[in-house]
């Protein structure tokens, strides 16, 4: 049977563009790179995507966490330096500074070889594909999951868990684990889960089977940093510095209206930290702007 070679080149066509893009070599200058997955014709395919604007963080403008800052510089120089770190766990209130701070690790130390992999939590299921990727790289590299947290049942639970103790050791030495997280355990706990604690002939308690194994995660990582809501005061510092970063006078910076605008402006958002004081001067900053520009103009 003899098969129209226009029809056949048409069909080609067709199914060369639904093939997915050939993957092209990374470009390992770049300081930060996204796992991305796609799926096509049912075949899923991952891949490191370049981060095409970085947001730099100096670590120098990250406040009221010094003692975070420090364990965590700390912690990625010695990988860097080919030392022993650990994998790190950042936990607690939203809007502190978790995410800022390792972006600023990988800004301060990126001259020295750092870079930085930022996944899914439903990714990590391809964690052993990164591993195999940058095996035979000289630079080293911060896997990066932020809002980490999983509900029952979802794979990538297990898939990070045995990750920690098992494919990233043996894919080298030159990856760890930066997690943040709301919950300090990763995962819910139902009051129920308490049920099956026991308590030994010399009084310790042991926690049941269900407790253990949602306990058991984020016992991997070996460096855990804590993270609470700003005092007043120092939500204030944060909302000064960040009016002076955005160039408006000290006399609009030291009013005292301005200081209990931020204060109520964080009510309504339902929390003090770093990030409703830098939106807040951003909103003041933007606004004192536009009517500068109306006056101006008129």
């Amino acid at each position: 049977m003899q098969v129209d070679e226009g029809v056949l080149a048409q069909v080609l066509s067709k199914l060369n563009a639904l093939l997915p893009e050939p993957a092209e070599a990374v470009d390992w200058s770049r300081p930060a790179f996204r796992w991305v997955r796609r799926t096509c014709m049912g075949t899923v395919v991952g891949r490191l995507e370049p981060v095409e604007t970085f947001a730099a963080v100096q670590l120098d403008d990250l406040v009221n966490i010094d003692r975070q800052k420090k364990l965590i510089l700390d912690n990625t120089e010695q990988f860097v330096r080919g030392f022993p770190a650990n994998n790190v766990l950042l936990t607690g209130a939203r809007g502190t500074g978790k995410s800022s701070l390792i972006r600023g690790c990988l800004t301060r130390l990126y001259e020295q070889g750092l870079r930085l992999i930022e996944i899914d939590k439903d990714d990590l299921r391809d964690l052993a594909d990164i591993v195999k990727l940058i095996a035979h790289r000289p630079e080293r590299f911060i896997l990066f999951c932020d809002d980490l947290s999983f509900e029952l049942g979802e794979g990538g639970y297990k898939a990070l868990k045995a990750a920690l103790d098992g494919s990233v050791a043996a894919g080298g030495d030159n990856l760890v684990v930066y997690a943040t997280s709301n919950r300090r355990h990763l995962m819910p706990e139902p009051a129920g889960d308490n049920l099956t604690t026991q308590m030994d002939d010399q009084g310790e308690l042991h926690p049941g089977e269900v407790l253990e194994e949602k306990l058991s995660l984020a016992e991997r990582f070996g460096l855990w940093l804590s993270f609470y809501p700003f005092s007043q005061q120092e939500y204030l510092t944060v909302v000064t510095r960040a009016l002076r970063s955005f160039g408006l006078p000290e006399a609009v910076v030291a009013d005292e209206n301005v200081r209990r605008e931020a204060l109520q402006f964080a009510i309504e958002r339902g929390g003090r930290g770093g990030r409703v004081a830098v939106q807040f001067a951003r909103l003041l900053a933007g606004r004192l702007l536009l009517e500068k520009d109306g006056k101006d103009a008129a």
